[in-house]
């Protein structure tokens, strides 16, 4: 553990998980813009914990071979340096190559005898020394070194950059290295620098050196689930590094970071024994699956049978190991098993690792493999009137009977009683002493049988009752206590109080589970069971104390999916827990809104969004179905939110509210939409388009040409004769958009009118790595015009300035002169339903509201889309599309009644299967703080279909107020309940008048 006094430095670093180059520092680097020369000329820099006195520092430097020392074995620190001396410390300090053999300089006794010879040629080659007389070649090796000299043979050292301007009193020829070295706090700028400098001063400025080239990391620490490594370093101070992306647990990573301007590259493992992933998913028989994680989880989630989800399968029980790295799933008796060789899902959600840093949720795959027979694992005498057989895995309950055994060779007579998954126990007398077992017979779930082996067992008088030996809880309502021995009954149990009955009890080997309507206390019960007996009739009245762990866990979603079922939008959404049947079915917790967060009320939703249809939830999947009608748009994109989801825990867990983003393109079911053909260069091409964005690898791959076939048609239609490949070779197959294919015709395929063809397509996939499915993995669909073709009985006016016409294929290039309505050009145009729907914008007021006797033509078009194809001439009638509109004819007050009277734009036509409730409950009324008012009637006159008639009943003081209507037209959109006599619903609309 890190000592917290220590000084952190904080570096944000991403990890090299590839290596990478080690790059050679320059020898000193910047090392030394952080020297320390801690004396009164030199600027003062903090050693941290390392912090010494010159003579220690002589000390280190003198193990290391930097200094020597004098013969009288004294540092001699107060004596001047000579220049010799100088020339050995930079040699050693910076690692320089001692050179001999060499004499540049001319000085007296400058030869081979002479010691500080190989380190004067070292700095001098390096460039970091040079004579005191260049032009005769005089070193001066016996010369003092002046505290200018010294600043200049580091400022070289360090290759600090020479500044232009200077401002010091140094010698001319020394004032730019000395200005360097100031302004790189290395020296004082009131220094004299023409004195000599002192050993204590070299040894003061060599130890900080020599410290920055030593610097190291001395250990780490790795925290926070591995996204933060702290380094101790052999200054004492501690570098806290967070990662990008935390650490692969045990796995040896490279980390980087920057440290007093010194980069480092360490190399670092986050060594932990909880659990990081799931390492694997097996099944060796049909009825256990075994969960292996790669360390330690939690065991309150880890043996939550709800965290576990398999498809038609629901878990009687998840029973972690010893060593909490394993979780054993055991399929409930009465459900179906898993099924051999057959690959499967697992979906795990919710668990935790031991340390809470890690949450699993995710769906993992495997294959169950049962190919081993069952065997005999163990045979236990219970006492001298029956014995216990564990099997290895577990056993069909009808293949265990009393034929099934044979004690000491002979057939007995037995009463057996299984269970589930692998005990049989098998009541017959017995005498004491040891005994021989034989079992056959016995199958497992995939039907393989045990081959007979004997088994030796003792026998031996039981005069002890059973003994409680653990207990643990389940929420509230459950309680699992475990004996010492197998348990054969249990006359009653309750807990606390004898009016809380245990509603069921569950004996299952050495464990009696207790199931209770009422929920226990939050805190310490005591559980009382009378009269529980083993199998050599010993009894006993036990009570035990249990305080039960609440199920804390929020339910969460897992999975959405998002389809098409007989023309309706379906949302599926997989929970992680079970849930509330009521609140999972509850519509109003699921509200469906468009890309611009406003409420969906298309048909088949209300006007808040919510579904009309119930939601419909499956337990054993833990999933909800939800219907969101037939009319969304099939090129939007929507948001579901989830809320108010409540699980089945007794103190119930309340969902997150949760939002799906459902993309309706993607929930259609695939076709082709569009297939036509034509001739270029005299080679025939067959274009195929799809609704969907298509695959072009894989299985499901669009480009392959044995996928596609053509067949002649009757004249109704109805495909004749022999289908034929259309191309030979998959490079005769282009993809020219997301969606569709171009294939040369290639083969010789007799079609004898390409008009009269039907073109299919087989064992596609879209982008999604869904199938193109009509049934049979074949769709298709006859050759028709390349020409683009307007919808012409789907031609709308939708306001009175709107008119909106569908087409059977995308556009691309929209000419607005091709358009008229009754000889009136539109002004501009909006596209809509992946632009196959143009909505033609005309001056305002153009249409009228009863929108009688338009025509939408279009002649002698260039509208195309994509491909170039054009537009084919078309005139349409327009049908009504606009909603009416309602202006305020009168509000009035007859004693305690106020009457309401609007007139609609056209005549309306309440829907008859609305009765005056609901159409009253589209209305509300209000007339100000105080007063009460209340809605007794609403109606469409029967004689003048445009007027509405709301009455209503105030009571209080209404002096000065205001009273309002108001209709909502939301809710009126999804049920339609009063339209015009074209079908547009009335919309929102507010009138208020002073009483």
């Amino acid at each position: 553990m890190r000592n917290t006094s220590d000084p952190i430095k904080e570096n944000s670093n991403v990890m090299n998980t590839q290596g990478g180059e080690k790059k050679v520092m320059k020898k000193i680097l910047s090392v030394a813009l952080s020297t320390a020369m801690a004396f009164s000329m030199f600027a003062s820099v903090a050693f941290g914990d390392t912090a010494v006195s010159p003579q220690q520092q002589f000390d280190a430097l003198k193990a290391k071979g930097v200094f020597n020392g004098y013969p009288d074995g004294t540092a001699g620190l107060n004596k001047e340096m000579t220049r010799a001396e100088f020339a050995k410390v930079i040699t050693k300090l910076l690692g320089l190559k001692e050179i001999t053999g060499v004499f540049s300089y001319t000085d007296k006794n400058y030869n081979a005898k002479n010691w500080a010879a190989p380190y004067i040629e070292a700095v001098t080659a390096a460039g970091i020394m040079e004579g005191k007389n260049v032009e005769k070649k005089i070193f001066d090796f016996n010369g003092k070194v002046t505290v200018a000299e010294m600043a200049t043979i580091l400022t070289r050292a360090l290759e600090l950059e020479i500044p232009a301007e200077t401002n010091n009193s140094a010698p001319a020829w020394a004032k730019g290295y000395v200005q360097a070295a100031i302004n790189a706090g290395l020296v004082d700028a009131n220094t004299n620098f023409s004195a000599n400098a002192s050993r204590e001063l070299l040894v003061g400025a060599a130890y900080a050196i020599d410290q920055e080239q030593s610097l190291k990391v001395s250990s780490y620490e790795v925290t926070e689930a591995g996204k933060v490594v702290t380094f101790k370093m052999s200054d004492g101070e501690s570098v806290k590094v967070t990662l990008d992306k935390a650490l692969e647990a045990n796995k040896e990573t490279e980390v980087k970071f920057t440290y007093k301007e010194k980069n480092f590259t360490e190399k670092v493992t986050y060594k932990t024994t909880v659990a990081q992933a799931v390492a694997s998913v097996s099944a060796t028989n049909l009825k256990e699956i075994t969960v292996k994680f790669d360390g330690t989880v939690d065991p309150n989630s880890a043996e939550s049978t709800n965290n576990y989800v398999i498809s038609g399968l629901t878990f009687k029980s998840a029973t972690l190991s010893d060593d909490k790295t394993t979780v054993t799933l055991l399929v409930a008796e009465g459900n179906t098993s898993l099924t051999n060789q057959r690959s499967t899902s697992l979906q795990i959600n919710n668990v935790k690792n031991a340390d809470a840093t890690k949450t699993f949720t995710q769906k993992v795959e495997f294959t169950p493999l049962d190919v081993a027979v069952p065997e005999v694992k163990e045979v236990q005498a219970l006492g001298t009137k029956a014995f216990k057989v564990v099997f290895s895995e577990p056993v069909k309950p009808e293949t265990v009977n009393a034929t099934s055994f044979r004690v000491d060779n002979n057939v007995i007579a037995a009463s057996v009683k299984y269970a589930y998954p692998n005990v049989a126990i098998v009541t017959t007398d017995l005498t004491a002493g040891e005994h021989t077992l034989r079992v056959s017979g016995v199958q497992d779930y995939s039907g393989l049988a045990i081959v007979p082996v004997e088994s030796k067992f003792t026998a031996t008088e039981d005069t002890a009752a059973p003994k409680v030996v653990g207990v643990k809880s389940n929420d509230l309502k459950e309680i699992t206590v475990e004996f010492d021995e197998t348990v054969k009954s249990v006359s009653s149990a309750y807990a606390n109080t004898t009016g809380n009955t245990a509603q069921s009890i569950e004996i299952n080997d050495t464990k009696v589970t207790l199931k209770f309507n009422n929920p226990l206390n939050v805190s310490e019960n005591t559980v009382y069971l009378t009269a529980v007996s083993d199998y050599s009739n010993n009894s006993a009245n036990v009570d035990t104390k249990v305080t039960p762990t609440l199920d804390t866990v929020r339910p969460t979603v897992v999975d959405t999916k998002f389809k098409m079922e007989n023309g309706n939008y379906i949302a599926e959404i997989q929970f992680s827990k079970s849930l509330k049947v009521s609140s999972a079915q509850d519509a109003e917790n699921y509200v469906l809104k468009d890309a611009e967060g406003k409420v969906v009320t298309e048909s088949g939703l209300t006007s808040k969004g919510h579904p009309v249809i119930t939601p419909q939830y499956t337990e054993n999947t833990k999933t909800v179905k939800v219907n969101l009608g037939s009319s969304l748009k099939s090129d939007a994109t929507y948001t579901l939110t989830v809320s108010g989801v409540v699980d089945t825990a007794t103190i119930g867990n309340v969902l997150l509210p949760y939002t799906a983003t459902l993309n309706a393109n993607t929930a259609q079911n695939g076709s082709v939409t569009r297939v036509w053909s034509d001739v270029n260069a005299g080679v025939r091409y067959v274009y195929v388009q799809f609704n969907k964005t298509l695959a072009t690898s894989g299985d499901g791959n669009a480009l392959d040409a044995a996928k596609y076939m053509v067949t002649n048609v009757d004249s109704n239609g109805t495909p004749v004769g022999t289908p034929y490949q259309i191309a030979k070779e998959n490079n005769d197959i282009t993809l020219i958009s997301t969606n569709t294919v171009r294939i040369a015709v290639t083969n010789n395929v007799a079609i004898t009118d390409w008009t009269k063809a039907k073109v299919s397509a087989s064992y596609i996939k879209d982008s999604e790595g869904k199938y193109f499915n009509s049934g049979n993995y074949t769709v298709g669909s006859n050759v028709g015009s390349s020409e683009v073709i307007a919808t012409t009985d789907d031609v709308y006016a939708t306001s009175r300035n709107e008119v909106k016409v569908k087409f059977n294929t995308a556009l691309s290039n929209v000419n607005l002169g091709d358009f008229d309505l009754n000889g009136i050009r539109p002004t501009s145009y909006t596209m809509a339903d992946s632009n196959k729907t143009l909505v033609l914008k005309f001056a305002d007021n153009t249409i009228n509201n009863d929108v009688n006797g338009y025509t939408l033509k279009a002649t002698n078009p260039s509208t195309q889309d994509s491909f170039g194809n054009k537009l084919q001439a078309f005139t349409a009638s327009v049908k009504d599309g606009i909603a009416p509109t309602v202006t305020l004819k009168d509000i009035v007050r007859t004693g305690n009644t106020v009457t309401f009277t609007v007139y609609a734009s056209e005549n309306l036509k309440p829907d008859s299967n609305y009765g005056p409730a609901y159409i009253q409950g589209l209305f509300s009324v209000d007339a100000g703080s105080g007063v009460t008012a209340t809605i007794t009637g609403a109606t469409v006159d029967n004689t003048d279909k445009r007027t509405i008639i709301v009455t209503a009943t105030v009571s209080g003081n209404t002096d000065g107020k205001v009273a309002t209507v108001k209709f909502d037209g939301a809710k009126n959109k999804a049920a339609k309940a009063i339209n015009d006599e074209n079908g547009n619903a009335l919309g929102d609309f507010s009138f208020g008048k002073e009483l």
